[in-house]
């Protein structure tokens, strides 16, 4: 059974969480590394787990893993061996169910609630060079390198018990289809959303139209979602437009908090919107998306956001 699509006849918007890597930071993580939050799942991750239960305090119907940047080849080359990689990528699941579990033991958290559930991160094979390709695309890759790339991780996040698949932040279109192809040949049963990165209000980075994209997605019944994420606000309601020409499957849009980012020195800069992220969010599910959440530098203060106008 799809469960997302179960999820949103039970109630809409649902809420998505927000940012992970930049909470960790705020906790005092140093994240300057090519594993990125993944780098916590071995360093400190009670610390993931505090943060899954925060987004779920605030509102959240989702935590999404902290394996967006958790691979194979990414965990070997730090001198882990395969299967210490698998179990790390396992732990990223356990955390937020751990979270999800403590969170719904208390009763006083249900009124209004459905029991939250867990997306299995699976960031694009960009996070794994670490260069901001996933803001780019043009990897040079075919098809069914990046489906070998992505079967790892994504057994490795089904075996330990993610209810979906969030394949995230995805800058082309082939690496979107590698994605559907593997589950529908290798993975029946599980389902995924899709969203991409994009670069301006109608095409996604590596330079397609949103529309197309989604549109090429549209046979492929295990793609629960598709959208956008990791995108700066002001793109989102003309994105959400141009994805409802292509598609009929719920759209899902987590953007960022409208600052930029540097691949290069890995910092943030420029202004957040002057509207809150509650008050942008309440235009996109007007636009049509029903899966709604945050990105880099979004907080548990703008899941609170959502959930006060998405619940009330």
């Amino acid at each position: 059974m799809n469960p997302i699509q179960s999820r949103l006849q039970a109630h809409k918007p649902l809420i998505l969480d927000g940012a992970l890597a930049t909470e960790l930071e705020r906790k005092g993580c140093d994240l300057n590394d090519r594993l990125w939050s993944a780098k916590i799942l071995i360093e400190q991750p009670e610390l993931i787990q505090q943060v899954h239960f925060d987004y779920f305090q605030a509102g959240a119907d989702c935590a999404t893993t902290a394996s967006y940047q958790s691979t194979i080849d990414g965990f070997t080359e730090k001198g882990y061996t395969e299967a210490e990689a698998f179990e790390l990528m396992k732990r990223s699941v356990s955390l937020a169910k751990e979270a999800r579990d403590l969170f719904w033991q208390d009763e006083t958290n249900h009124p209004g609630r459905t029991k939250p559930f867990v997306a299995g991160s699976v960031g694009p094979f960009g996070a794994y060079l670490s260069d901001g390709s996933e803001y780019k695309g043009n990897y040079g890759l075919t098809e069914q390198a990046l489906v070998d790339f992505h079967r790892p991780r994504i057994q490795a996040l089904i075996d330990a018990g993610a209810d979906v698949l969030a394949c995230e932040t995805i800058p082309c279109l082939i690496e979107a289809k590698a994605i559907a192809t593997l589950l529908k040949e290798e993975f029946s049963g599980i389902y995924a959303w899709i969203s991409f990165s994009a670069k301006d209000h109608l095409h996604i980075s590596e330079g397609d139209r949103i529309k197309d994209c989604v549109q090429a997605l549209e046979p492929y019944e295990q793609i629960a979602a598709v959208g956008v994420n990791c995108t700066p606000p002001q793109f989102i309601s003309s994105l959400i437009h141009e994805m409802k020409e292509g598609t009929s499957k719920p759209i899902v849009v987590y953007p960022n908090s409208g600052e930029l980012y540097d691949p290069e020195q890995k910092i943030w800069s420029g202004d957040t919107s002057h509207h809150t992220f509650g008050d942008c969010a309440h235009q996109w599910y007007k636009d049509g998306a029903q899966l709604i959440g945050g990105c880099c530098r979004t907080t548990p203060k703008d899941t609170t956001d959502i959930f006060q106008w998405a619940k009330s």
